[in-house]
């Protein structure tokens, strides 16, 4: 059903508002051929899709981004290389590129930011992940304080920023090498905590599947872990929560 029909119906009384909202939330994708582009996912989930640029073809990520800048005028996308970058911008001049967290993105100038959503590291190595998660979380709105080389090899680094911890409404732990910084925060704050195992380390972290393990098997109580290197992922769940505490 076209979206003017639909409003109509509403209008003439033949169409209850709550129907018409339902009937949003699974209208049709934008059909590219080589991507079918969501743009109702916004109304849905509150996200708008984001682009994992790795390994798309240029012209398709380009065409990708034209459609969605064009329709909310601006796009998250992530795992993008400094090539892709000058593509996209040669057509979209606003583009923004981090080589840090590899987050290509154009923004609106305006965006509230609201929240506070604490990102630390074990190390300064584990930083390209952690910027991924906290760019993500700032694109989606939200205040993201971060703390960065704090591993439980010099804990008292930590500790010393214990209070702001304390005012965090959700933290995303990022950690190579064992990864114990999540347990370890998790033990010291009463809000939920994500963990992040980052494939850093030497041979026998096994690309990443120590901290993993060590993550999923933490003593510590509300701590959450998303997979290797899914910096993404921890900043949308970490605005998931962020925006129920601000909504509290």
């Amino acid at each position: 059903m076209d979206v003017g029909e639909l409003l109509q119906q509403v209008k003439d009384g033949q169409l209850e508002i709550q129907e018409a909202e339902e009937i949003l939330k699974n209208l049709p994708y934008e059909d590219l051929g080589h991507a079918k582009l969501d743009f109702h996912r916004r109304l849905r989930t509150g996200f708008g899709e984001t682009v994992f640029c790795q390994g798309k073809p240029d012209r398709y990520l380009v065409e990708i981004y034209q459609r969605i800048y064009e329709r909310d005028q601006e796009v998250l996308g992530t795992r993008a290389s400094t090539a892709q970058y000058e593509l996209v911008k040669e057509t979209i001049p606003q583009a923004a590129y981090d080589p840090v967290s590899r987050i290509l993105k154009i923004e609106k100038e305006d965006k509230e930011r609201v929240g506070n959503v604490v990102v630390c590291t074990g190390g300064t190595a584990d930083i390209p992940v952690a910027e991924e998660a906290a760019q993500t979380a700032e694109y989606f709105g939200s205040r993201v304080d971060r703390i960065y080389d704090v591993g439980v090899a010099g804990i008292h680094r930590l500790l010393s920023n214990r209070e702001r911890l304390a005012g965090a409404n959700c933290i995303v732990a990022v950690a190579g090498m064992e990864g114990a910084l999540g347990t370890v925060v998790a033990g010291l704050v009463e809000c939920p905590v994500i963990a992040v195992p980052t494939s850093v380390g030497y041979g026998a972290s096994f690309g990443g599947l120590s901290a993993l393990l060590t993550m999923v098997n933490s003593c510590a109580n509300g701590i959450a872990v998303v997979n290797i290197d899914n910096g993404y992922g921890a900043g949308y769940i970490a605005t998931q929560i962020n925006r129920l505490a601000v909504k509290k």
